[in-house]
């Protein structure tokens, strides 16, 4: 499998508001109120992602191209708004392959077992080490023997359809998040949890959560690109214009591990504080510029250099690389290489 390793690349992480990105020979110059602060080679970067007001001139965006360096536009909340990708060639089998089996119930429902199995294991296992580590065991302890149940209950049952599943999955993530809270261990009256709230997130951990999983969906839908498969069309999130499905579905079995522990891993640390945050008119809670880019996405990055071994390849891999190697071995699998597709279990 080491044929199929690659060099983590850097993201360039664009949190100017009001930054303009011209193009000068082979780098990137990064401009604002009509003068240089950076310039940057285009080799270095697989990804560059835009927060707020951030526009780049035709001639950046051809480098970009040019270079295959996918540029994601977010909104300032860390919603996903558009991408530019260069044109994909070479890719038409495999993308019929996904094709195929997408539009096969019995198949897509074999896929999306395999990958919620995987987040409900990888929910219990960030639970188990908080119980363990943290000050008090009691309140994980009914969490994770329902989890249990629930995985016990996708891997037995025979032939589950996409509805089963999707319950299965949904009251699974209402146990995980049934004792969230107790895993944040300070500044309590400003950093809680009392439930998923999104578009706009209304309290602090929300607001990092949310910012999170768009950080991470755009980059798996990165990765799907990378290796030729199509992440609009997933298995288990239904089709809906403009959604990438398929990134969607590979988030699920990576949430708990990438996200959820880095976002409490910032707020238990104290590298964010309660006035970090701006909370608007509308009660929307927003990351202010500066802790956005120098705590949260230079610590992102940071982990993203951490290594693990991967459980399925036995090799040591970069975090960063996790989402490209889930979907390389999800595009062996629907090539025929591997007998199903290998989620990513936390050891």
């Amino acid at each position: 499998m080491r044929h199929c390793m690659r060099h983590l690349l850097n993201t360039l992480y664009l949190n100017i508001d009001g930054a303009y990105v011209a193009r000068d020979g082979e780098t990137v110059d990064i401009r604002s109120e009509g003068r240089t602060l950076r310039k940057f080679p285009i080799h270095l970067f697989e990804n560059i992602v835009c927060f707020g007001r951030v526009s780049l001139s035709p001639g950046a965006m051809q480098l970009c191209a040019d270079h295959g360096v996918a540029v994601s536009f977010m909104s300032v909340y860390g919603r996903f708004i558009a991408k530019l990708t260069a044109p994909v060639h070479g890719n038409v089998l495999l993308r019929r392959l996904q094709y195929r089996k997408a539009d096969d119930p019995i198949q897509s429902a074999q896929i999306a077992r395999a990958i919620i199995a995987a987040k409900i294991a990888n929910s219990r296992t960030v639970l188990q080490r908080a119980a363990r580590d943290g000050k008090e065991s009691e309140p994980y302890e009914q969490p994770i023997r329902n989890l249990a149940v629930q995985l016990q209950k996708i891997r037995v049952h025979a032939k589950p359809d996409l509805d089963t599943i999707r319950g299965i999955e949904g009251d699974s993530a209402g146990e995980y998040f049934s004792c969230f809270d107790h895993m944040i261990l300070g500044e309590k009256e400003q950093f809680y949890f009392h439930g998923r709230n999104r578009r706009p997130p209304t309290d602090r951990i929300n607001a990092l959560l949310s910012f999170g999983y768009s950080l991470l969906a755009s980059e798996i839908t990165s990765a799907l690109e990378t290796v030729g498969l199509d992440p609009c069309v997933g298995f288990l999130h239904r089709d809906r214009p403009g959604r990438p499905s398929l990134a969607l579905d590979l988030m699920e079995e990576l949430r708990a591990y990438l996200v959820d522990r880095f976002v409490l891993s910032l707020v238990n640390l104290r590298k964010i504080a309660a006035a970090d945050f701006t909370v608007r008119e509308n009660g929307a809670v927003l990351l202010n510029e500066t802790p956005r880019k120098e705590t949260f996405l230079q610590n992102w990055q940071n982990r993203k250099q951490e290594e693990i071994t991967h459980p399925y390849l036995q090799e040591k891999i970069p975090l960063g690389l996790l989402p490209y190697v889930q979907a390389m071995l999800l595009a062996r699998f629907l090539r025929g290489d591997l007998d199903g597709y290998p989620p990513f279990f936390l050891k």
